[in-house]
């Protein structure tokens, strides 16, 4: 089991996302490689100390890492530096069109990715009227999701409702953007050179030496 150094703060979780390089928010296969197992527990929901739920938005900001359902359609943390290889090898050399021109994205998917695209960053609520999902149309997060997983989007931050008092309240509106509008579009693609495999290959290798008793296949389900 790995032990990680238990967090307190946005700027401890954002320093441990650069050490380690990928970070999966929640339990899994490898214990204690999550946020969930590094954080303190009177950290979840405390009324009156910030947790991991409202650090993910601060640390998304920063722009030192990628945020969204990236593992297992469940939330994890890419840091910058890996960043460029995990977008070559889940796109599988593809961007988004020409995906889409060949028959491998679902046609849903496109208004989504295009709305981004053209608007982002944009909240989820912006997103969902831009896209065609108005009130009480269903499909909207399946589609948010195969997105996120294939890396196409992201998510850049969180926003808060403010009650009449100025104070945030509820549960923050996730704000989407394409990994090229958080990163910069050069950077984002600056692995684009390099196989799809060799891109894994090199995800493998840093997984291999942060994780060096865990085996490969448990280290391949990791980036998908």
């Amino acid at each position: 089991m790995i032990r990680l150094p238990m967090i307190r703060s946005a700027e401890d979780l954002t320093a441990l996302v650069q050490e380690v390089g990928f970070l999966p928010f929640f339990r899994n296969d490898i214990p204690g490689f999550s946020i969930a197992a590094c954080t303190p527990p009177e950290l979840w929901f405390s009324a009156t100390e910030d947790g991991p739920w409202e650090w993910k938005g601060p640390v998304a900001r920063t722009k030192t890492c990628l945020y969204g359902k990236f593992y297992r359609k469940k939330a994890c943390f890419i840091s910058v530096a890996l960043a460029p290889d995990f977008l070559n090898y889940r796109r599988d050399g593809y961007d988004f069109d020409a995906r889409f021109d060949e028959g491998k994205a679902f046609y849903a998917d496109k208004p989504v990715f295009d709305a981004v695209e053209a608007d982002g960053p944009i909240l989820s609520d912006r997103l969902k009227l831009a896209s065609g999902y108005g009130r009480g149309t269903k499909g909207f997060d399946p589609i948010i999701t195969r997105l996120q997983m294939q890396t196409y989007l992201c998510i850049s931050d969180f926003v808060y409702r403010e009650d009449r008092y100025g104070r945030p309240y509820g549960w923050g509106i996730a704000q989407y953007a394409t990994p090229e509008q958080v990163l910069g579009y050069d950077y984002a693609r600056s692995a684009y050179t390099r196989e799809a495999q060799e891109s894994r290959e090199r995800l493998l290798d840093h997984l291999k030496r942060i994780l060096p008793d865990e085996g490969e296949k448990t280290l391949a389900k990791l980036i998908g």
